[in-house]
């Protein structure tokens, strides 16, 4: 089973979305797991502390390392990658997500205030993550994206293991358009194309589509692809 840890001040937050569609009907099956644990619970004080003032000064709180730490060791005794949400980190991609979902889960821990004591990113291996250039007031939200973005992905979940291989991204491409019934919307139509019966010629236009959309949206993606398609020199 695929098993996922949160790490947060705000256990109430989960599952949240994840409770609801496929991925509420995967949690309620048993085809993976969520345990969300509330990182005060391992403070020491009465007050409950897991923060202090930056060394060095400067505005906001710090969540504290010694309390963190006791947090992952309560939960992380196994092999599974332990994930930091972090406007630093390195931006989630499909490949990371599709490669967590083979695995067996993972351990998230969500930051608050101006962020977490450096020192228990190395003291415990942890690999940040962003899913964005922005910033949110916590790693919960970051938190619900990645493992959303894991679950849709393992076997049995999506009705159809095809939807997620002709997806954004699968192909290094940003998807196709998608048109469905009625036939005439507001006076546009569906492309011609896709109502004809010719499967081969429906590949051709999805491919043409996706790499139109691909060159003029995302040029980083484009030149990633067109460099993959060249290969090796």
């Amino acid at each position: 089973m695929w098993r996922a840890t949160i790490l947060t001040l705000f256990p109430e937050m989960f599952p949240g979305p994840l409770g609801l569609s496929l991925a509420g009907k995967a949690l309620a099956a048993g085809v993976w797991s969520l345990d969300a644990h509330d990182i005060r619970a391992h403070a020491t004080d009465r007050h409950g502390t897991v923060d202090d003032t930056p060394a060095g000064g400067g505005p906001g709180m710090v969540m504290k390392a010694d309390v963190l730490a006791r947090a992952i060791d309560a939960v992380a005794a196994d092999h599974r990658p332990r994930l930091l949400m972090s406007a630093r980190g390195a931006p989630l991609a499909q490949a990371r997500a599709s490669a967590l979902a083979q695995g067996d889960g993972a351990v998230i821990v969500c930051g608050r205030f101006e962020g977490i004591d450096e020192r228990i990113v190395a003291a415990r291996q942890l690999e940040e993550v962003s899913i964005g250039d922005f910033v949110l007031s916590g790693g919960e939200i970051a938190a619900l994206a990645l493992v959303d973005a894991c679950v849709r992905l393992i076997p049995g979940v999506m009705a159809k293991a095809a939807s997620g291989a002709e997806e954004s991204f699968s192909e290094g491409l940003l998807e196709y358009p998608h048109y469905t019934r009625p036939a005439l919307f507001e006076g546009r139509t569906i492309p011609e194309v896709l109502t004809g019966g010719d499967h081969a010629k429906v590949k051709a236009w999805r491919q043409a589509e996706a790499e139109r959309l691909t060159r003029e949206r995302r040029p980083d993606l484009w030149a990633a692809y067109r460099n993959r398609l060249k290969g090796p020199k």
